[in-house]
């Protein structure tokens, strides 16, 4: 049994290789139960969360990530995301590995939205804006830019230090980016946009989207959590990483209740867009949107390729 640390998972991880890995992951299919989340109390501040993730491969691999999210984190200067990962060989049961989580985490979700955007924006999209500062950020940045040419990559939060040491961390990965000033303005000039914050309110609005516009959310998965409001959803063709996941997440589920869209004006998941089942950006001016909340699918899909690295 191998234990890899943070740094073991990141060099494992290259996102040509990983972006790979989840195609092709999603191309075949793995064993996937419904994602479990409780809800832990905690007295001595906001109440956390707990997430149970499984998928398995019959014969080949069986994983499950422990995820547990305590948003008041923020205020204490520490991650609000804390995850571990356990392998499994898929013949006889036996432990193959365990995996730091937080990184395995932060790799797969900016690479399965990659995945989507090199099939949802436009080919010629050269300006990049990625909103938020957390884990996500400069991985949400770098995964993007290894399928897009961007000429401009503004990184936005709303403690402006915050984004300038994104800036600093890209800068050593070789990345050129720039603090963004004026949120509403450079969302009115991006190509992208990729969220990736803990926000209940919306932070993008549908109205700033120019025509050809491609909006990543990855940061709300829970059903009051929410980074754009209901006009970008009503603008946007709607694409998810996995249906029964994201209609749960506030940024679908608000909408959804409230009548503005029904599950039917959903194109396609990722399966789809990675099979072909769905050609993804059908027009130059079409403005999409895809909503991932994360899939063990792609956990798995990232163990097996550090288990074949390592």
């Amino acid at each position: 049994m191998k234990t890899f640390d943070a740094a073991a998972v990141r060099a494992a991880l290259p996102w040509p290789g990983l972006i790979a890995a989840l195609e092709e992951m999603f191309a075949t299919g793995a064993e996937v139960p419904q994602r479990q989340s409780f809800t832990v109390a905690n007295p001595k501040g906001e109440d956390g969360t707990l997430l149970l993730m499984p998928a398995w491969i019959g014969g080949d691999s069986i994983g499950v990530k422990v995820v547990t999210f305590f948003p008041g984190n923020t205020r204490l200067g520490l991650s609000t995301i804390n995850a571990a990962y356990l392998l499994f060989d898929g013949a006889d049961g036996r432990l193959k590995g365990v995996y730091e989580g937080d990184e395995l985490t932060v790799r797969r979700t900016a690479a399965a939205s990659a995945v989507a955007a090199k099939r949802l924006a436009r080919a010629d999209a050269r300006h990049l804006l990625v909103v938020g500062t957390g884990q996500l950020s400069a991985n949400m940045a770098a995964a993007h830019a290894s399928v897009r040419s961007f000429s401009r990559i503004e990184i936005y939060g709303r403690n402006p230090d915050k984004a300038a040491a994104i800036v600093a961390a890209l800068a050593q990965e070789g990345l050129k980016a720039e603090v963004c000033k004026d949120l509403a303005a450079s969302a009115a000039a991006a190509d992208v946009i990729s969220c990736c914050t803990s926000a209940t309110q919306p932070v993008v609005k549908g109205a700033w989207l120019k025509p050809g516009a491609h909006l990543d959310l990855v940061g709300g998965f829970k059903a009051d959590m929410r980074e754009c409001d209901d006009e970008a959803v009503k603008r946007a063709s709607l694409f998810v990483d996995l249906r029964p996941g994201a209609v749960l997440a506030g940024d679908l589920a608000q909408p959804l209740a409230a009548g503005i869209i029904a599950e039917s004006d959903i194109r396609a998941d990722l399966k789809e867009l990675v099979t072909g089942a769905h050609p993804g950006r059908t027009r130059e001016d079409e403005i999409t949107l895809f909503k991932s909340v994360g899939y063990a699918l792609e956990d798995l899909a990232a163990a097996r390729l550090i288990r074949q690295r390592g």
